[in-house]
């Protein structure tokens, strides 16, 4: 009762700004619909058990790969969103800040868990960390790891790669002013994709351990200058800043990276395309323009798994057939788009919810699929359909209530958070009155923010939310 007189009790404004937050909310639940697809995908993947249950099974994943299938609909889901996070604020300091307490607190908390509570025979934590520490913690603190020769220390970390180095490329182009050229800049990615896919050298970087770690700390230095840059507030120096940014993103996809040509590339076009999509939906390309462009990178999608993904290629991507990449990849925009086109109708509250917690689903899984192999250490082989489900059941219940956990007890917390140290940032280094006419108005460095409709803060950082 004493919540019900609360609630009836509000004042007006009060009631009217969490009307507007959650009819927000409900606009945007397709999102998080999508996110929890796609979170499932990855999870039951990895955990394989399901696979192994029916006839075949265990071939799923060469004629379509759910990790893949559900990733790619992670990055779709980004490149949604983010670019209009970004043009939402009109301001890069604010953007930084808020990616860096969203992604962080969650990966240290899985590392370090991990390596605390895992034994050494059954650690996720990949060896290289062990072997090369420093390293190791500099390449994955700049979340750049799989475009520096260096090895993630937790395998999905690979994703977090491609999606900071989306976030240097949209910085870079809201400093320039060229965000709205969403649909040429995913065509050309497409483009490279579908050309030069199989031919574009790799890791040309870091072919032994002294070039890596000359790699690494000449990007720590590039990235320190360009967050250093940003933090101050001023106009030109943040727009230097995202230029080093986007600059140093592009080298490393073009010269450094672990995956095929062809797949590193169409990773970029497929989030571009998703930023594509939401300009279309709000008025900010035209329909025919949206179409070619997001149909083009479509057909590249599957052409370039069918053209390259073959032989030795194979041991460069994440799938193990052209059929793994093509059919995940249009598996993946199908799904979106179903989403989309759905995006005015309620979704289930509990696939909302799994998108809710979908980051840190998309980081927890795998330490505890390691952790159940460790308590399963001895046991009898599991065959019955009974002892089955109770083990996937019971593996479910413990992955989303830990992922819940870690939503309630460390995102949201250090969301928060970092919304104090951007106001205290501000204070000390409040942003020049030139910088904050131009977000005002809306050009030239921030020209579309007063057309962007305003999104929540937490929205995705792959696979999860900002």
């Amino acid at each position: 009762m004493k919540s019900i007189d609360r609630i009836a009790g509000r004042r007006p404004a009060q009631a009217a700004g969490e009307s507007g937050r959650s009819r927000t909310a409900s606009r945007l639940g397709w999102l998080d619909a999508l996110r929890g697809i796609a979170a499932l995908s990855v999870a039951v993947y990895h955990l394989a058990l399901p696979f192994h249950w029916v006839p075949h099974g265990d071939r799923v994943p060469y004629y379509l790969d759910p990790g893949v299938f559900g990733v790619l609909l992670f990055f779709l889901v980004s490149g949604y969103i983010i670019p209009a996070s970004l043009e939402r604020r009109g301001d890069i300091r604010a953007f930084w800040v808020g990616r860096a307490f969203r992604i962080y607190p969650v990966v240290i908390l899985t590392v370090a868990a991990s390596l605390l509570i895992l034994p050494r025979s059954h650690t996720v934590v990949d060896g290289y960390a062990f072997e090369h520490p420093l390293l190791s913690l500099a390449g994955n603190g700049l979340m750049l790891q799989d475009m520096l020769g260096v090895t993630n220390a937790l395998g999905v970390l690979w994703t977090l790669t491609f999606e900071m180095i989306f976030y240097y490329f949209v910085t870079a182009l809201f400093a320039l002013g060229w965000h709205r050229k969403s649909a040429a800049i995913a065509v050309g990615f497409a483009a490279v994709a579908l050309v030069l896919g199989g031919w574009i050298a790799l890791g040309t970087l870091s072919v032994n351990q002294a070039t890596t770690r000359h790699l690494v700390l000449a990007c720590a230095t590039v990235v320190a200058m360009a967050m250093a840059c940003i933090m101050t507030g001023k106009p030109a120096l943040a727009r230097g800043g995202g230029l080093l940014l986007g600059a140093l993103g592009l080298v490393l996809i073009t010269l450094n990276s672990r995956a095929a040509a062809f797949e590193t590339m169409m990773i970029f076009a497929t989030m571009f395309s998703g930023t594509v999509l939401y300009r279309w939906e709000h008025g900010q390309v035209e329909r025919t323009q949206a179409f070619l462009s997001c149909a083009f990178v479509v057909v590249c999608g599957f052409l370039t798994g069918y053209m390259y993904n073959h032989g030795q290629t194979l041991w460069r991507t994440f799938t193990g057939s052209w059929m793994a990449w093509s059919f995940a990849y249009v598996a993946a925009w199908a799904v979106f788009v179903a989403g989309m086109l759905l995006r005015k109708r309620r979704f289930p509250r509990w696939l909302s919810w799994l998108g809710a917690i979908s980051y840190s689903l998309y980081l927890l899984h795998n330490p505890l699929i390691h952790g159940m192999h460790w308590i399963l250490e001895g046991h009898a082989p599991i065959v019955s359909w009974t002892d089955r489900a109770l083990l996937l059941t019971a593996f479910m219940a413990v992955l989303t209530g830990a992922s819940w956990l870690s939503y309630r007890l460390v995102e949201l917390p250090f969301q928060n958070l970092g919304r104090r140290v951007l106001k205290a940032v501000a204070r000390r280094l409040p942003l020049e009155e030139p910088l904050l006419a131009q977000v005002r108005t809306g050009t030239p460095f921030a020209e579309a923010t007063a057309a962007v409709p305003s999104v929540r803060e937490n929205e995705p950082a792959l696979s999860g939310r900002e």
